[in-house]
């Protein structure tokens, strides 16, 4: 099913293998498997630990971009059904490491990102390699509380989220938000059997209304998250049709329910080049059970209404072609028919003696203002009808005056 090549972005390796074969996982891995998988491969082939290694850089580009297939669902069924002519069909995009990428490069991806260009980054390794030793710094946020915070670019602040068995059948709600529009991500650890945490979700956070936010739901049922990248993808490449890929950026969420006991939170500054100031807090879903009803209804119908636009998409291309192809043809046929009508009012115009009696004045005869009635006047049998009304005139006056003579 693999296909070797060349790959396009700065942050693709030089040839392409096997997703699987990388992450040495099998097809029918979990996606526990293949997270776990990409995380010892991560941290053991990263540049700031491989200095003198300069083929550890392009393994750990490898490693990235097999887990950026198989660990989205869409892509890893795209990828085995088809390879990777599937993904690059669908304009595949990398996440880049801001902690790697230089000051240049930096500055470049900080514009592209505020000029509304999406750019997908990852949790630094040192973030995600003190995780794992279990050496980060854990501060306490008990459910029903909040803490406010500003974070370094690259670094993780920590928290320790503690429910009860009551609370983890009612479900738990962690958001962070930020006035000042930081961009951060949250990210959710579980506990690793050598005592630290590995990375299990993560969410970038959006701009919603004046703030920037991300939040985790864990309410016993599936919550969708909003990949926003894939609609500013399907935008630049179709504009008109992107609409009908707006719903295609909701992917399920790993993890739905949370057990009873102490559970990680991290709020990640994702910031270019400044801190990230934030609110993080826990909830529990009991105080909102109307709301988390009303989000149960809500994503399911936006899971039917994204199967109706698949649907509707195809029909709605099918008329679209058809209005243009209707639309080329009535911009033929007012043009033939505009034609057409131009020259019937030429030829109309050509009915008249004005051009035949000016083009003959044109050899030399004389001219006069109008030419048509003096023409009439001159004839010779016009000339013996006046004579004629002239002589009638004559003998009915000289004989009215005959017998006035006589009376007289």
């Amino acid at each position: 099913m693999a296909s070797s090549g060349k790959m396009e972005g700065p942050s693709a390796p030089a040839l392409r293998r096997d997703p699987y074969e990388v992450l040495s996982v099998s097809r029918d891995s979990s996606d526990q498997e293949i997270k776990s998988a990409y995380r010892k491969l991560a941290l053991k082939y990263h540049p700031d630990k491989n200095a003198s290694n300069p083929e550890a850089s392009e393994l750990f580009k490898e490693v990235a971009y097999s887990y950026s297939i198989l660990s989205d669902p869409e892509k890893r069924r795209q990828y085995d059904t088809a390879g990777f002519e599937a993904l690059e069909n669908e304009g595949m995009d990398m996440e880049i490491d801001l902690s790697n990428l230089g000051t240049v490069n930096t500055m470049f991806a900080a514009l592209f990102s505020k000029l509304g260009v999406p750019i997908k980054t990852t949790v630094s390794p040192t973030v995600l390699e003190e995780a794992m030793n279990g050496t980060v710094t854990v501060r306490p946020l008990p459910v029903g509380t909040s803490a406010m915070g500003k974070v370094e670019k690259q670094s993780a602040h920590f928290f320790g989220v503690t429910i009860s068995e009551e609370q983890a059948h009612s479900g738990i709600v962690v958001r962070a938000t930020s006035v000042a529009q930081s961009k951060f991500k949250l990210l959710f650890f579980e506990q690793e059997i050598n005592g630290g945490y590995g990375l299990a979700l993560q969410e970038d956070s959006q701009k919603t209304g004046k703030v920037t936010s991300a939040g985790m739901y864990f309410l016993h049922f599936q919550v969708y998250r909003m990949d926003s990248t894939v609609n500013a993808l399907a935008m630049a490449k179709d504009p008109e049709a992107a609409f009908f890929k707006r719903l295609e950026g909701l992917q399920p969420c790993e993890v739905s329910t949370l057990k009873p006991g102490t559970h990680i939170f991290a709020v990640y500054g994702d910031n270019f080049f400044k801190p990230a100031s934030y609110t993080i807090e826990a909830m529990c879903a009991k105080s909102y059970e109307d709301t988390t009803e009303r989000l149960k209804e809500i994503e399911a119908k936006i899971l039917e209404k994204r199967n109706d636009l698949r649907q509707f998409e195809t029909e709605y291309r099918k008329a679209l072609a058809q209005f243009q192809e209707a639309t080329a043809r009535y911009t033929q046929e007012k043009e033939v028919v505009d034609d057409m009508l131009r020259e019937r009012d030429d030829i109309h115009s050509s009915f008249t003696t004005e051009r035949t009696i000016t083009s003959s004045l044109g050899a030399g005869s004389s001219s006069s203002r109008y030419p048509v009635e003096q023409n009439k006047t001159e004839s010779p049998e016009n000339g013996n009808i006046d004579s004629r009304d002239k002589s009638s005139k004559k003998k009915w006056f000289n004989l009215n005056l005959n017998r006035s003579d006589k009376r007289a």
